[in-house]
């Protein structure tokens, strides 16, 4: 089901960010693989579509059961009217027929009614669902992105504080050493 493979993608993020590595000298930083976690990012994007995919199937497939139901409460109907006509004579027949298929008619609505609302609520569900769920990693790639620009910056700073220690070189390519 692409709903458990769109949280174990997002399972997977959170355990390599969980996992990284802190650099020496920055304990409340991590490394990550930045090419795992696009991986990972990638393979949650093409799920998406999938899980949207299977709630309009459902949504069509609740619509293509809501006409078949009205076709079978109109088919019984006119059975039922069929079934009166013949037994016109007898107004109690006719009555209980009329009746009858009232009844019919009054359940397959109720019924339709109750599957369109399960329907739309499950469409919503996993909908709302996939869109935590989808903000819950955009949210973490954001302060990974954070973590990382700040991890570089200071490791610029480390760089040019080493090279601004060394001593020049010379002309020859020597350094100075007086």
């Amino acid at each position: 089901m692409a709903g458990n493979d769109i949280m174990n993608l997002i399972e997977l993020i959170y355990q390599q960010i969980e996992e990284a590595k802190a650099p020496a000298l920055r304990p409340g930083m991590s490394i990550v693989d930045r090419d795992d976690l696009l991986n990972l990012l990638d393979e949650l994007k093409a799920q998406l579509p999938m899980e949207l995919k299977r709630a309009q199937e459902l949504l069509a497939t609740r619509d293509k059961f809501i006409e078949e139901t009205r076709r079978d409460a109109e088919r019984l109907l006119r059975q039922a009217e069929l079934e009166a006509k013949s037994k016109i004579s007898e107004s109690e027949i006719l009555h209980t027929a009329k009746e009858r298929a009232r009844q019919i008619v009054a359940r397959a609505e109720e019924r339709s009614r109750q599957l369109y609302q399960v329907a739309n609520e499950y469409a919503e569900d996993a909908l709302a669902r996939t869109e935590e769920a989808v903000q819950a990693a955009l949210d973490e790639v954001k302060q990974s992105r954070v973590r990382f620009r700040s991890a570089a910056a200071a490791k610029m700073q480390e760089q040019r504080e080493k090279l601004e220690k060394k001593p020049p070189l010379e002309a020859g390519g020597k350094e100075n050493r007086s």
